[in-house]
């Protein structure tokens, strides 16, 4: 009869050993509560816990974790209407403090991002909205710190997803956006007409300078090329005369001949002189062979 008393009593303190023993996993939190009343917080690892009189009342991870925030109607500054949405990066770092300060913790972390999210939207215009997320986001981690720390909640990160204008707003940026495109599109058009006829115009300068250049040079060739060529002549002609006179000196008696052939080339003779840049006239007598000999010895010393 002992016996049989006593199987049942051990199956009992048996299963009620059983029960007690808690396993705290890595990365988590158990709460105990003793009659009620918050005991103690259990650790990773192995805990007890007296059977009836405490009880594990939340578990709960360490981990930080992600809260999906969902979209939400905000309006601008501008009183544009804009849809916001938003991920919160969060950490539970005193486990008794939220569970006894909230309810529902995460239901009142939504609501508190959703708050301040609406409470920045409003201070931007719907540009600003676009322009400074960054910066945004670095306030509502600021603000969303400070208010869940009494909860012992860290919200490590805050990122703003999707802004979302109404219909009307986005057909009338898109309307904006397209003008803008056509606006550049029309200037650049405008500016590459301008400097292909500024090129143009740069081209038929050069055209002309150089071809007055080229004009001038050959201008100048020409000149020179004459020059010289007269050059030529005048010292030939010198020569002959010089040759002519020796003639003459040596056999006076050529001295008819001299005049003939002298009043048959006279004018020719003169026309040719007349023609020639900065020539001498030769003025003599053509019935007189002493005056032409004394003129084609200046000629030639000239010469």
């Amino acid at each position: 009869m002992e016996v049989l008393f006593s199987l049942p009593a051990l199956v009992l303190l048996g299963f009620l050993g059983v029960g007690s023993a808690k396993i705290t996993n890595g990365g988590r939190s158990m709460l105990v509560e003793r009659l009620g009343k918050f005991d103690r917080e259990l650790k990773p690892g192995l805990s007890l816990v007296l059977p009836v009189v405490e009880r594990v009342v939340s578990n709960e991870s360490l981990k930080e974790r992600v809260l999906d925030i969902p979209p939400q109607q905000c309006i601008t500054k501008d009183n544009v209407s804009i849809e916001v949405d938003a991920v919160v990066y969060w950490q539970l770092l005193e486990h008794a403090k939220a569970y006894y300060a909230l309810d529902n913790l995460q239901s009142a972390m939504v609501n508190l991002v959703l708050t301040q999210i609406r409470s920045e939207m409003g201070k931007l215009d719907l540009d600003q909205t676009f322009s400074t997320r960054s910066e945004v986001n670095e306030v509502l981690l600021h603000e969303l710190d400070q208010a869940t720390d009494p909860w012992g909640v860290k919200v490590t990160r805050v990122e703003m997803r999707d802004i979302v204008p109404s219909p009307g707003v986005q057909q009338a940026m898109e309307m904006q956006m397209s003008a803008e495109r056509e606006k550049r599109a029309a200037i650049l058009r405008s500016e590459g007409e301008r400097e292909s006829q500024v090129n143009a115009a740069k081209g038929r300068a050069e055209a002309l300078v150089l071809d007055a250049k080229a004009q001038q040079e050959a201008l100048l060739l020409g000149s020179e090329a004459q020059a010289q060529q007269q050059k030529v002549l005048a010292i030939a002609r010198a020569e002959a005369a010089a040759e002519l006179a020796r003639v003459i000196e040596a056999h006076p008696a050529g001295a008819e001949g001299l005049r003939l052939l002298l009043a048959m080339d006279w004018t020719s003779m003169g026309k040719e002189m007349a023609k020639t840049p900065g020539g001498s006239v030769l003025m003599v007598d053509p019935q007189s062979p002493a005056s032409l000999l004394t003129a084609l010895r200046g000629l030639q010393e000239k010469g």
